[in-house]
């Protein structure tokens, strides 16, 4: 297995992680599905969303994977009037990544990274490694650290 540049970084910052593998099923990118697949709890495993504010522009926003962005609470962590999310096509210009694939790590620009303090209360999560059917295993502050992350409360429990 190829080391993505996102596990390029983290070798360079020496900070420990594993890379976890899963069948990618394109119709359904979901980080749920990708839970599912790799047998851990949606909560566990983080999506990174893009999302652009009002005042500073362009920035990540990493959440559960059983959570939706709290575009509010985005927008005062990150001293925004307001921000939304990119539509999907300006995705890949943006980050370098395509939809399921996305991370905060090896991004086309260092944009801010906004992490939801729910990855605190774990030992190790998954992330995107930046390519479909990887992610990334690893400390919360090991995460942290390689994205210079900024914690705080930006996601709320999806509707049943």
């Amino acid at each position: 297995m190829s080391k993505t540049n996102a596990a390029r970084i983290l070798d360079r910052l020496k900070l420990p992680y594993e890379i976890l593998e899963y069948a990618v099923d394109p119709d359904d990118l979901a980080a749920e599905s990708t839970a599912e697949k790799l047998g851990l709890p949606p909560e566990q495993v983080f999506k990174t969303l893009v999302a652009r504010g009002d005042r500073h522009g362009v920035c990540l926003a990493v959440i559960p994977g059983s959570a939706q962005l709290d575009l509010k609470a985005l927008a005062v962590l990150a001293g925004d009037r307001k921000t939304d999310t990119v539509p999907l096509k300006d995705v890949q210009p943006l980050t370098g990544y395509v939809r399921g694939g996305v991370t905060a790590l090896g991004t086309k620009k260092a944009y801010p990274v906004y992490v939801d303090e729910l990855m605190l209360t774990f030992e190790t999560v998954a992330v995107s490694a930046g390519k479909r059917g990887l992610m990334l295993w690893l400390a919360p502050q090991a995460y942290l650290t390689a994205t210079q992350g900024i914690v705080g409360a930006i996601a709320r429990s999806s509707p049943p």
